[in-house]
């Protein structure tokens, strides 16, 4: 009741009024049934403007940092990801992708849509990094389609590490969805998975006009803030 609220009453129509988002493709995207949308995550607002302009209600696996910060921002945040319905996922040891692919099914499985970012995590630097499986596997097994979708322009308006969101238009567009039933019963097999995701990074990279890194983000922002040797 309470993502209703928010989306209606509270929070959408204001997200709305400020940032006045240009939305394209929205009839891509089912009236009913289980779906994946699957999108680039470039800013923390992402999490707000999808949601903002979707006319169904959408269920994002959040990272678990999200309900555990410490403070008065992080208890808000905490509240705030509850209210809505998302969902912690550990992303620490070996099974966390496994943890995150059940709870990722169990929504599909209800015929709801799922919001998922294949990255990872949020792009330091404004490019689209290597897609990670798990929104494959769970295309596949659920026989689900996936919807790719580009949010453009909020890197600009809220990059990683600035608290505070810049007043500026930005644009989320949708593609076609895409099906892959041709690959039904195939989710065990690593070459099928890797060729689904590259496959759904592509079509939104070609929403997006981003830079494409073929690596992960997690691992090139790692790289760059090791300390360099002498």
């Amino acid at each position: 009741m309470f993502y209703y609220v928010l989306k209606y009453v509270l929070l959408g129509p204001l997200l709305r009024l400020l940032w006045r988002p240009r939305v394209e493709g929205l009839e891509h995207v089912p009236e009913t049934g289980a779906a994946i949308v699957a999108g680039n995550h470039l800013s923390f607002s992402d999490h707000f403007l999808m949601p903002a302009v979707l006319p169904r209600r959408i269920t994002f696996l959040a990272k678990q940092e999200y309900f555990t910060g410490p403070g008065l921002r992080g208890r808000a945040t905490a509240a705030f990801f509850r209210s809505a319905g998302q969902i912690p996922v550990d992303r620490s040891g070996r099974d966390a992708g496994r943890a995150a692919i059940r709870e990722g099914l169990e929504v599909l499985r209800r015929g709801e849509l799922l919001g998922i970012y294949p990255e990872g995590t949020r792009s330091h630097d404004g490019r689209l990094y290597k897609g990670k499986v798990g929104v494959a596997v769970m295309a596949l097994t659920a026989g689900v389609p996936v919807v790719p979708c580009a949010m453009v322009g909020t890197f600009e308006i809220q990059p990683p590490g600035k608290a505070l969101p810049k007043i500026k238009r930005v644009s989320i567009r949708f593609g076609e969805p895409l099906d892959f039933s041709r690959f039904a019963g195939m989710e065990h097999e690593k070459a099928v998975v890797r060729a689904v995701t590259d496959e759904i990074m592509y079509r939104i990279l070609e929403l997006s006009g981003q830079e494409y890194v073929d690596a992960y983000a997690a691992d090139v922002k790692a790289a760059e803030d090791r300390p360099r040797g002498r």
